[in-house]
């Protein structure tokens, strides 16, 4: 007779000791021996570590014989039941080999907690969470799969209890529920939350992917439509009134985001834009419009000083940080931010002639040196809020900075060299307009994508009239995309520039 195993695979902070205790008491009052091993890793995020359980019944123990030798760690092939705290988690278990198609039921929560790999990638970098659900249901014998943390947070209480209702809801483990409940009893520890929460989890489990389904989805990041503001309705009506249908559900959200951002005016501005782009476009399916409308939207709302400090003093931010640490009302919730303001950053704040003259002056560099590198503003405090919220407030002089007016002519210039390149060659045109996602943050991120942006413009104009110039464009762009330094472009560039820069003299 081959024992049970369990193995569970969870975030640091999400409880995956918790659960293995409660598992050995669970065990205990079933009458069955249980050996308990956990194995720390800090190789992504807060660390992940894997919690190995294995369960014999103590009635298939012979008296008189020696107890059974029960194994330390999982072994490829043999797990019953492996449950994943997170989606990616289980892609890891299936790496490891934990997990297969004729013995391990899998139970894996659907929500993501981005590695760090997806948080650093200078492009979308997230794994895609439905490839990582298919392949789940491909290498397990059978596949339960909701998302957990939800789960969690609908019933304020922790991670946790939800594994263990997993665990009991997977029907795997030969324990009665009433063994569970009394675990989580005897801990003492927000039982009644804790106990909700794994009762909801045990049915959900028990339900299986049909019951499941709904709570598996992957979260979307927009919504279809903005929310109907009455400084937001002309602007509607006039995208309705311009632009085709298959653009106006991108274009109401970009406005949105740019009326946010700055105001009406600004989102006029945008939709001006985007009609001259609009004359230009040769593609039959308006690929190039949509292009250009995203990457526009996003730069002309760049992260300057000013949005920064204004998204990091909004009170639905508190409200969001309060509900992911759960806190109650009684508890007093300190945030601190870790900022590192460069000088670029400061000057380009300032009034667009004093930034300039600021950036020129060897005096004004020092004074404000003392300005920049790390800070720390708690701003919970009276002191830390009105600070950055002072900041923020410098929105309606944006116009005016040395950042806006520098940025405003780099999209002007952006512009005109799609248009210019659209009466030519199309597909170079939709290559320069994607190139927009080089530029994004603020810092030093923001500073190294816009100087590949910049390496890659001028290459692109000296190859305009190659016939092979778009797919080299794109090659460049994914190039820059995949490292965060700038070395492998600039020696697969070096060779264009050159020519160019030849032919100049």
């Amino acid at each position: 007779m081959r024992p049970l195993t369990l193995t569970i695979a969870a975030l640091g902070g999400q409880g995956g000791g918790v659960v293995s205790d409660w598992m050995i008491d669970v065990a205990q009052r079933e009458h069955y021996l249980v050996q308990a091993t956990s194995v720390p890793g800090v190789a992504q995020r807060t660390g992940a570590t894997i919690y190995y359980l294995e369960f014999f019944p103590e009635s298939a123990v012979t008296p008189g014989d020696p107890p059974p030798v029960l194994a330390l760690m999982p072994h490829p092939g043999d797990v019953d039941l492996v449950v994943a705290s997170e989606l990616a988690e289980s892609g890891r278990a299936i790496l490891r080999g934990i997990v297969t198609p004729d013995r391990t039921t899998l139970v894996a929560s659907t929500h993501r907690s981005y590695t760090i790999s997806e948080k650093s990638d200078l492009a979308d970098g997230r794994a895609d969470s439905e490839a990582l659900l298919e392949n789940a249901r491909r290498q397990s014998k059978r596949l339960i799969a909701y998302d957990m943390d939800a789960l969690a947070q609908e019933h304020r209480s922790v991670i946790s209890a939800v594994i263990l209702g997993a665990i009991d809801g997977s029907g795997v483990l030969p324990f009665r529920s009433e063994s569970y409940e009394a675990a989580i009893q005897s801990a003492g520890i927000a039982v009644e939350r804790s106990l909700a929460a794994y009762r909801a989890s045990v049915a959900t489990a028990r339900g299986g992917e049909r019951s499941a389904v709904a709570m598996s989805a992957v979260p979307q990041t927009t919504s279809s439509s903005p929310p109907r503001r009455p400084e937001l309705q002309r602007l509607i009506d006039r995208i309705d009134a311009e632009f085709a249908a298959q653009d106006r559900s991108l274009l109401r959200q970009s406005v949105a985001r740019l009326v946010d951002y700055q105001d009406v005016e600004y989102a006029n501005q945008y939709l001006d834009r985007l009609a001259t782009v609009a004359t230009g476009d040769l593609s039959a399916d308006g690929t190039l419009l949509q292009s250009v409308a995203r990457g526009l939207a996003l730069w002309m709302s760049f992260e300057d000083t000013i949005r920064v400090a204004d998204l990091k003093t909004r009170g639905e931010r508190v409200v969001t940080i309060r509900a992911e640490t759960r806190a109650d009302p009684k508890h007093v919730v300190n945030v601190t931010e870790f900022l590192k303001p460069r000088l670029e950053e400061i000057c380009g704040t300032l009034p667009a002639r004093v930034g300039r003259a600021a950036l020129a002056s060897r005096r004004a560099r020092v004074f404000l040196g003392r300005f920049i590198g790390k800070r720390e503003i708690t701003t919970t405090t009276v002191s830390g809020y009105l600070l950055l919220r002072g900041v923020a407030r410098l929105k309606r002089w944006r116009r005016t900075t040395l950042r806006f007016q520098e940025e405003n002519e780099r999209i002007e210039q952006w512009l005109a060299t799609i248009l210019s390149m659209s009466r030519s060659n199309a597909a170079l045109a939709l290559e320069i307009a994607e190139c927009q996602t080089l530029i994004k943050g603020y810092g030093d991120t923001h500073a190294l994508g816009f100087g590949n942006y910049e390496k890659i413009l001028a290459a692109a104009r000296r190859i305009t009239g190659q016939a092979d110039a778009a797919r080299r464009v794109r090659e460049w762009r994914t190039l820059a995309l995949g490292s965060d330094e700038s070395s492998a472009l600039d020696r697969e560039l070096q060779s264009v520039l050159s020519v160019g820069m030849a032919i100049n003299d």
